[in-house]
């Protein structure tokens, strides 16, 4: 570990959803600079937004993720296997921002994602399309699902291990076409950029699952 370096962090505009305090963001600020992390970009002045982080293969990935989510003072939301919320971790996890998902009842998932990103006032949904850290084949289109049917843009996140960066990448509007869309995605990270770079589901693997419905703002 080396000597504490400025980690960059980029002001939130005032549309964005917020959260924590100087002392939080005084700790992931901190966190940030004895790992020698840094970001480039920012998040876009919007209020309501999906934003997929990936590479995701190890779990050092989530606290890098929570490091910056606190040195940047975000109100962003993500989801979690539900039996990382109990007694007394599932505190922290839900002062972080943390959502408790069932995945083995995770019918109607989407559907319920979609409705609270539409119905609120700010919302930034964070999801690894990857869905898990270990090796996978293919991402999961539950993210573009909900942006669909939110009717909300997605925004690019990425670890990139060598450098020591996060980066924030472009803002995609979903069309609908979902294989396009994706490989529009997927440009922007690379297995290179990984921890563990033999976990990462690589562009143009057998396949990338197709969304199933909605594809389509509602409400």
């Amino acid at each position: 570990m080396g000597p504490w370096t400025d980690p960059q962090i980029p002001e939130l505009g005032p549309n964005v959803q917020r959260a924590h305090g100087r002392s939080a963001a005084a700790l992931g600020r901190f966190m940030m600079g004895i790992r020698g992390w840094r970001v480039e970009g920012g998040i876009p002045d919007i209020p309501r937004m999906v934003l997929i982080v990936a590479p995701h293969t190890s779990n050092w990935d989530f606290l890098t993720g929570i490091w910056v989510k606190l040195a940047m003072r975000m109100g962003a939301r993500f989801v979690g296997k539900h039996t990382l919320f109990r007694w007394p971790l599932g505190v922290v996890m839900r002062w972080l921002g943390g959502v408790p998902v069932d995945r083995t009842a995770a019918a109607g998932f989407v559907e319920e994602a979609a409705r609270v990103v539409r119905e609120s006032e700010r919302m930034t949904l964070v999801i690894a399309p990857e869905g898990t850290r270990r090796h996978t084949e293919k991402w999961k289109s539950g993210f573009y699902r909900i942006a669909m049917a939110a009717g909300v843009p997605i925004v690019l996140a990425g670890f990139d291990y060598p450098r020591k960066v996060v980066f924030f990448g472009p803002l995609i509007e979903p069309t609908g076409d979902y294989e396009r869309d994706l490989e529009r995605i997927q440009s922007h990270f690379h297995a290179g950029m990984a921890l563990r770079p033999e976990n990462y589901a690589q562009p143009g693997a057998p396949a990338s699952a197709p969304p199933e419905p909605p594809l389509s703002p509602s409400g």
